[in-house]
């Protein structure tokens, strides 16, 4: 049965457009907080798959997953999450790993084993480059995320530069906490301690290049997704810079 917090069906591909989904995963313990957990698969141009922060392995999943495509890409986004990238990497050796600026460091001071095969860019590789925009938001030596916009789709996938937890799903301490951290929905955001450790000149020109992609719907690793209004749901959730 699934948690409370979740959004089920668990481990099921869900279409959002042409050639991209999500899939839902179980909560995971983030500092004595459950939070629900969410991948995005794309079907690249190749016929490749590209999952980005992929949730906990599933054999059942694997196959459905197979079904599409062969699985090529782990993309583990920013330094906190990448907690199952190795286990769907022993599973594909085949597939190639791809981490965010400061993981590697993460997943060694954790003794966490992690094959990192590449580093994320401010430049996407050939491999997904007429397929997907992608940059490296500035302006905080913590939290370095990389973003991602599905070009066909216009689809902007993020991880937790907005999260938006549904105050429904939550129990009475995530209420309290979510409310005060400014990342519930219908306001969500990125959280107040977040903000803290950007520069905000460098953040705001980071959210107005997500801006002129244009994107119609944002992709979210946790809580309530937008499927429209991408453009306008930004200018909300970052309004605390004026983009």
């Amino acid at each position: 049965m699934a948690a409370e917090g979740t959004y089920p069906p668990l481990f099921t591909l869900k279409p959002v457009d042409a050639e991209i989904w999500i899939v839902d995963g179980p909560e995971i313990d983030f500092y004595r907080m459950d939070f629900p957990t969410r991948m995005t698969v794309v079907r690249l141009s190749s016929g490749d798959l590209w999952l980005h922060s992929p949730i906990a392995f599933d054999v059942d999943l694997l196959a459905e997953l197979q079904a599409l495509g062969p699985i090529r890409h782990l993309i583990a986004p920013n330094w906190i999450h990448y907690a199952y990238i190795q286990d769907w990497a022993d599973a594909l050796p085949a597939a190639e790993t791809w981490v965010a600026p400061g993981v590697r460091e993460r997943a060694s001071d954790r003794g966490v084993r992690l094959r990192a095969d590449h580093l994320l860019t401010n430049d996407a590789p050939p491999a997904w480059s007429g397929d997907l925009d992608q940059m490296i938001v500035p302006g905080s030596h913590i939290h370095r995320e990389a973003v991602f916009f599905h070009k066909n789709s216009r689809s902007l996938i993020l991880t937790d530069l907005i999260e938006n937890f549904e105050p429904s799903k939550l129990p009475w301490h995530m209420r309290l906490f979510t409310k005060v951290a400014g990342n519930q929905d219908p306001d969500g955001a990125m959280p107040r301690d977040m903000r803290m450790v950007f520069d905000k000149p460098k953040l705001r020109r980071a959210i107005r290049r997500m801006i002129a992609w244009a994107p119609q719907r944002i992709l979210l690793a946790h809580g309530r997704w937008y499927r429209e209004n991408a453009v306008a749901e930004l200018k909300r959730a970052f309004r605390f810079l004026d983009p």
